[in-house]
């Protein structure tokens, strides 16, 4: 049976957008394949790695029929790619082998019976469904993504929580030095439901949402959360655990408000992040009315200097940060100015957008 029949670009776009939470090696070696079911004209393509599981559905030609077997997912993709974009590329079913043909080369590949791949059970009781565009999850992913913790111990900040109530869709991340939070309204209202989806997850639907029309379905249980979107599925378990109320983290009161452009205010930045020291990557900030100087030094007593001018009037501040904290999310933001608020120089300071009260960044000072 020929199982699929196209051009080498169809065939490897759908295989790669299953493909990316397959690893390499595994402790159960089918987890390194990808599993084909053939259901009249239609293929459907699912990888797993037991906490994510990624279904999508095509029409890639081949004989009309029912078919279902596993085969790796990463040597199908290897060798799809040494191939023309327009060359035509047949996979066919031989006894207990799957034979790749395209132009000339013929590879015959090993597969593992469909019935042993381990498919996610899913959970019965999801919340209601909603969906918002996907360039605005998208958005918001790329606006909180980058302060989750990497393999922290307090294993509740390795994600994002999604918070959804009414008719806004919260997303907020932090790793204990620094906290994103970013929101968007909904179209229906929806009861409050909150979860954190692990790290992994969202590097993944970073990777798989586009920036053309469309939305993404998105529904929530207790222990899973599944998404829908461009005819594919997408369900993976949740973070168990308390996530910090991140309401007392943002300060609402602060007084000294400077606006700047933020292009400006990151070039200075990495200019004076060269010379930091690698293990502390301190920069101070002198704030006084009309200026904003930004210094750091190092061990072999090497130092940088920059200032800025700026449009302010208000108390004299001298304050330290962990210069990553504060390049990570100026260049994650895309807008042109960028809105300081402070109180003094031992209190966290608030990043923001100008009119526009659904993105904060909060980083606390370090001391220098």
């Amino acid at each position: 049976m020929i199982v699929l029949k196209a051009t080498q670009d169809k065939v490897l776009a759908v295989l790669q957008s299953v493909s990316g939470i397959v690893e390499r090696r595994h402790t159960l070696p089918i987890l390194a394949n990808v599993l084909i079911r053939k259901t009249g004209n239609a293929l459907q393509l699912t990888t797993s790695d037991l906490e994510i599981q990624i279904r999508t559905t095509a029409e890639l030609g081949g004989d009309t029929g029912d078919f279902t077997t596993t085969v790796g997912a990463r040597k199908l993709i290897d060798i799809l790619k040494t191939m023309p974009g327009d060359q035509t590329v047949s996979l066919e079913n031989n006894q207990s082998k799957l034979i790749l043909k395209g132009g000339k080369s013929r590879f015959t590949l090993q597969t593992l019976p469909a019935e042993d791949f381990p498919l996610v059970q899913e959970a019965a009781n999801f919340g209601p469904a909603f969906s918002v565009p996907q360039k605005t999850l998208k958005t918001l992913l790329s606006q909180v993504s980058f302060a989750m913790a990497v393999q922290d111990i307090r294993y509740y900040l390795n994600g994002i929580l999604f918070v959804a109530e009414g008719k806004k869709l919260t997303l907020v991340a932090t790793d204990g030095h620094r906290l994103a939070f970013s929101s968007a309204d909904l179209e229906v209202e929806v009861p409050k439901q909150e979860v954190i989806l692990p790290r992994k997850t969202v590097l993944e639907l970073q990777r798989l949402l586009s920036d053309a029309d469309g939305a993404i379905e998105m529904q929530f249980a207790g222990n899973q959360a599944k998404f829908s979107f461009g005819g594919m599925e997408f369900v993976t378990k949740l973070v168990e655990g308390k996530f910090p109320d991140y309401n007392r983290v943002i300060p609402r009161n602060h007084h000294n408000i400077i606006t700047l452009g933020r292009a400006p205010l990151l070039a200075s930045l990495q200019r004076t992040a060269i010379m930091t020291s690698e293990k502390f990557k301190g920069v101070r900030l002198n704030i006084e009315p009309g200026s904003l100087r930004v210094a750091s030094n190092n061990a072999e007593q090497e130092e940088a200097q920059d200032e800025l001018d700026i449009d302010y009037g208000g108390d004299n501040i001298e304050i330290g940060f962990n210069v990553t904290y504060l390049l990570d999310v100026l260049a994650n933001m895309g807008q042109d100015m960028v809105k300081l608020e402070l109180a003094d120089g031992n209190s966290s300071v608030v990043f923001g957008i100008p009119d526009n009260p659904h993105f904060k960044y909060v980083v606390m000072p370090m001391r220098i």
